[in-house]
């Protein structure tokens, strides 16, 4: 794998209109959060109608993502999400509910549950 570049992934963001033919616009920018973190937000939008909202929390001297959300939009109409949020409350994606995890606030993990089921789950550390 490539080292992480900043310079790199800004171009990325930066081009991908000229880089993609599918890619109608963009709106993703890149702001500095920290002295080594920084978050994109800003949408993408495709010729076949779709928009890709995205948000992401990147550690900018490692390229790590550190938290994301990624929404799919036809029109007003929500098509599909991704985020990191575990839902082990849902059978279809309880399966993917990690059994341990490691560096994640206790509120990430249970931000999303009732009260009953949040303190059945694994505590993390942080």
């Amino acid at each position: 794998m490539p080292e992480f570049s900043r310079l790199a992934y800004e171009y990325l963001l930066y081009t991908l209109t000229s880089r993609y033919p599918e890619i109608v616009s963009s709106s993703l920018h890149l702001f500095t959060t920290g002295a080594t973190t920084g978050l994109v937000r800003g949408s993408v939008w495709f010729r076949n109608g779709l928009e890709l909202r995205v948000r992401e929390l990147v550690d900018l001297s490692d390229g790590e993502i550190l938290d994301y959300a990624y929404d799919i939009f036809r029109g007003e109409g929500a098509v599909r999400w991704y985020d990191p949020q575990p839902h082990p409350e849902i059978p279809e994606l309880a399966s993917t509910f990690p059994t341990t995890c490691t560096n994640l606030p206790a509120s990430s993990v249970t931000a999303n549950l009732p009260p009953a089921s949040a303190s059945k789950l694994p505590i993390c550390p942080h």
